[in-house]
């Protein structure tokens, strides 16, 4: 790496001079700068270091300039500004970027930092009160794709879904679903929508006596059959929008075999949960939270807290020594509970993430978006797929920050052209394998006189390609997957621009060169990274649209 080279570089320059190797930063920023006529990359490690070391950075910078320009590989190396160094590299030395990843293959962009990491990732984790809406499906692409990201870069990842299976919003479900079986309104506060009678239908379908039944009876059956019918519904949508998950945990689970009054008592008996107004308090204020919060109630039953105190212990039991949290715009509180329950439990408070995102707006014609025919107040993951796609909705969903509200025009990610950015990605790399599907069929063959590789579009792509593996890394050490999208588009544009600018097959009865030869060598090199990328978005690479 370049980064490694200028790091060996510095090192020597210091301590040939005698001056201290100890003022080099750990990190050696090597970036391509944003003008293309100021070199191939930049560092502006001088300007970092020669404060510490004692020197002024533009002499620093000449000496390190003059000893990096003898290195093999590098064509030259310029001093810019206070203290820049400008770099370019031979093309040989660029091109054999190009070999490294179609050695790689589907491997090139993965790293092992995170392999020490075992991650508890948990999101989406809807009330099994309705089918997912657009803010669930959000999660469903963003939580999905952080953790291919953080796979690929060496963390042991259990995706996790949390059923809230206990509590009022079961009991008002119950209430609706027992309401459209006899035929009668929705009570107050209950939930609506054509999904309600056809869950109600099917619970009465699958036991027939059940309206009969006494109260308490009646109630337990609806809740057996109708919640089950739900989790099954729920995990049928995310099952094919691309999103599965290795543990489904109930809430219910917790309260049933005790998890939580044994997470509570110990809390008691450590001292982290101090009584007041006969209720039992946990000092959440410590880590943020605006005041502190009851974990048992003054009347004695647990608060909703109390399931997610027995939550993250059994997290933590199992071995995870991350828990990752996504949760929605409504939960930011969540963050300073949490991170109080992990210190209550004696873990660093870094032990809990949690990652918060913003809502979801469609617009079609300009205008928003708002009613399902089948969920009656909002928009569902299926209507969304059935709009548009899997990959489509997938891709949109992560490409933007979920810090943001995310505004998304319909008619924009329905169509087939160039404004629309996974049509842009996919497109690229369907046009790269149709370009190698033609090759082959022209007998040419992939070469590695690299060094052939000089016109400026071919060293912009290449250096577009190197990029994809720190994207990667930071894509995992942010949370931020939307980074692989954003990436993508980019060296979906410098093929493109590569493809109009260099010919890559002979035409009629031109001789097969070198130079062909190596051009086909970069093709297959991008449609890897575009495969690759796409991949840990849960996007399809297609080879033919």
């Amino acid at each position: 790496m370049l980064a490694d080279l200028v790091r060996d570089v510095a090192r020597d320059v210091l301590s040939r001079r005698g001056l201290d190797v100890g003022a080099l930063p750990e990190d050696v920023g090597v970036e391509r700068p944003r003008n293309p006529e100021h070199g191939d990359y930049a560092t502006n490690v001088a300007l970092r270091t020669a404060k510490k070391a004692g020197v002024p950075p533009r002499d620093l910078a000449g000496w390190l300039a003059e000893e990096i320009a003898t290195r093999p590989g590098v064509a030259g190396a310029e001093i810019a500004g206070p203290g820049f160094i400008n770099l370019r590299l031979a093309a040989d030395a660029q091109g054999a970027l190009v070999g490294e990843i179609l050695g790689a293959g589907d491997t090139y962009g993965t790293g092992d930092e995170y392999a020490d990491r075992t991650v508890n990732l948990e999101f989406v984790s809807a009330n099994p009160t309705g089918p997912l809406h657009l803010g669930h499906t959000r999660w469903a692409a963003v939580g999905d794709a952080l953790g291919r990201v953080l796979s690929a870069r060496g963390a042991k990842v259990t995706r996790e879904y949390y059923f809230n299976d206990a509590g009022g919003q079961i009991t008002r479900f119950v209430e609706s679903l027992v309401a459209a079986a006899r035929g009668e309104p929705t009570p107050e506060n209950g939930y609506g929508g054509a999904y309600i009678g056809d869950i109600a239908s099917q619970v009465v379908a699958a036991e027939p006596g059940a309206l009969e039944l006494p109260d308490a009876e009646r109630d337990e059956v609806f809740r057996r059959v109708g919640v089950g019918l739900m989790f099954d519904e729920i995990k049928r949508a995310l099952h094919a929008f691309g999103t599965d998950f290795d543990v489904w945990f109930h809430e219910k689970s917790l309260h049933d075999s005790g998890a939580v009054q044994t997470a509570v008592q110990r809390l008691k008996d450590s001292g982290n949960l101090y009584p007041a107004d006969g209720a039992w308090w946990l000092r959440s204020t410590d880590e943020g939270d605006d005041k502190d919060r009851p974990v048992i109630k003054s009347d004695g039953n647990p608060a909703y807290i109390a399931g997610d105190l027995a939550y993250y212990l059994d997290k933590r039991a199992r071995g995870f020594d991350l828990c990752i949290y996504m949760l929605g715009a409504d939960h930011h509180g969540y963050i300073a509970r949490l991170r109080a329950a992990a210190v209550a439990f004696g873990d660093p408070a870094d032990t809990v993430e949690v990652l918060i995102g913003q809502m979801v707006n469609l617009f079609r014609d300009g205008h928003p978006v708002r009613m399902s025919k089948r969920a009656g107040t909002a928009v569902s993951m299926d209507d969304l797929v059935e709009a548009v796609g899997v990959d489509a909705a997938r891709y949109t969903l992560i490409r933007s920050s979920v810090d943001s509200t995310l505004d998304i025009d319909l008619d924009l990610i329905g169509r087939r052209t160039n404004d629309n950015p996974v049509f842009y990605v996919q497109y690229a790399h369907a046009r790269l394998a149709s370009l190698i599907r033609n090759a082959a069929g022209a007998d040419v063959t992939p070469g590695e006189e690299f060094g052939l590789l000089e016109h400026p579009r071919e060293g912009d792509l290449i250096r577009t390609l190197g990029e994809f593996p720190e994207v990667v890394r930071a894509a995992a050490e942010l949370r931020e997957p939307h980074r692989v999208a954003r990436f993508l588009e980019s060296l979906a544009a410098a093929y493109h621009k590569f493809y109009d600018a260099c010919r890559v097959l002979p035409m009629g009865d031109e001789n097969v060169t070198d130079l062909h030869r190596a051009r086909l060598s970069l093709c297959m090199a991008a449609a890897r990274v575009l495969a690759n990328g796409l991949g840990l978005l849960g996007v399809s690479a297609p080879e033919r649209m």
